[in-house]
């Protein structure tokens, strides 16, 4: 008996754990059939890309990305289960196509936070100066790196300067 009882439990375990592969596995098909590399959007001329969702006979929008004439992201739109916005964030872009302003709106359009993003001159992000919706400086980022370019740490500072948070990267090499 208990030797049934064992093999139905690893019957149960093993559907329950291919479903759960077999979900993953969807999601990431999924999700990858509709990104569109950044040569797509520029060699087909794309500005815009809508994902939408049809379920029982009612299609709700998803999701939707703006791209500039160099193919980068400047704008993207997140919607709820209803097709309602749930968040916007439009980024701005300097001649390099690096991201130096970033802000995020909430469901009724109202500037919720702003990121501006400075660059060292190798091109390395330095800082991020994030601003509430009042224009009232919240936190900064510093970012620090070694002789070869690669970051080695993102301090968090809050409005007075003092150190909120660190983060130290390290790298194992070959």
């Amino acid at each position: 008996m208990r030797g049934k009882s064992l093999l139905k439990n690893n019957h149960l375990f093993n559907s329950t754990m291919l479903k759960s592969l077999f979900f993953l596995f969807f999601l990431c098909c999924s999700v990858s059939a509709y990104t569109q590399s950044k040569k797509d959007i520029k060699k087909n001329n794309i500005t815009s890309v809508t994902v939408t969702e049809t379920s029982n006979g009612k299609t709700i929008n998803d999701e939707k990305t703006s791209y500039d004439d160099k193919g980068e992201l400047i704008e993207k739109a997140e919607y709820t289960k209803e097709g309602i916005l749930k968040k916007l964030t439009k980024k701005k872009l300097n001649n390099l196509g690096d991201v130096v302003e970033e802000e995020e709106y909430d469901e009724k359009n109202n500037l919720k936070e702003k990121t501006v993003i400075k660059y060292n001159a190798l091109g390395d992000k330095k800082e991020e100066l994030v601003y509430d919706a009042n224009k009232k400086l919240v936190k900064k980022h510093v970012y620090l790196y070694d002789t070869k370019g690669l970051k080695t740490e993102r301090k968090t500072l809050d409005p007075a300067g003092k150190l909120v948070s660190s983060k130290k990267y390290t790298y194992t090499f070959k």
